[in-house]
């Protein structure tokens, strides 16, 4: 498979030249040509080439459809997701802010999308120890998944348990162990 791939590269590189200049730089096209070769690249592991494109992507994306359309969210979020794996959480938080607000406009704040970039942001907030921008946006995020999914949900427990890590690194333990026996008790149902 790996040998396939990569001689998957120069046709990828040939499809989009050609997309360019039969329809220019910024047609939308082109931006499926763009987003195939972002995620060849991220599907190799290059990420600071998969970055490149992703980013010439959501240019493309941002003046063919607006900056408030969700496609321009999903690719804000492809690219704060590089960022992140490459330990770039600074580079990565603004990307899942503006991705964030586009969904919840777009999505309606209880949608499946607006949950995974509040758990994404938070995340990053958290790693980054701003826990005060962090915590509502957990609490946030349980009280979707509590909506949505129900109480007893395997993600409502994961989520508790990521609250009870900004709990313990807050130094609030009797909080932290009240939401830790509450993650417990959901993992312990039989499904």
């Amino acid at each position: 498979e790996d040998g396939l791939l990569q001689e998957a590269e120069p046709l990828w590189r040939r499809s989009l030249a050609i997309r360019e200049k039969a329809l220019g730089p910024d047609h939308p096209d082109v931006a499926e040509g763009l987003n195939g070769l972002a995620a060849y690249y991220e599907k190799l592991g290059r990420d600071a080439e998969a970055v490149t494109f992703y980013d010439r992507l959501l240019a493309v994306r941002e003046k063919s459809l607006g900056p408030e359309h969700p496609q321009v969210a999903t690719v804000l979020d492809t690219l704060a997701r590089l960022h992140y794996y490459q330990r770039q959480e600074a580079q990565a938080e603004p990307l899942w802010r503006r991705s964030l607000a586009i969904r919840e406009k777009a999505l309606g704040p209880y949608h499946s999308d607006v949950a995974a970039n509040l758990h994404d942001l938070a995340l990053v907030l958290q790693v980054q120890g701003k826990y005060a921008e962090a915590e509502p946006l957990w609490r946030r995020l349980l009280a979707v998944q509590e909506k949505s999914l129900g109480p007893d949900h395997a993600d409502v427990a994961r989520t508790l348990g990521l609250l009870a890590v900004l709990c313990r690194a807050t130094q609030r333990q009797k909080e932290a162990e009240a939401l830790e026996a509450r993650a417990t008790r959901i993992q312990s149902i039989k499904r």
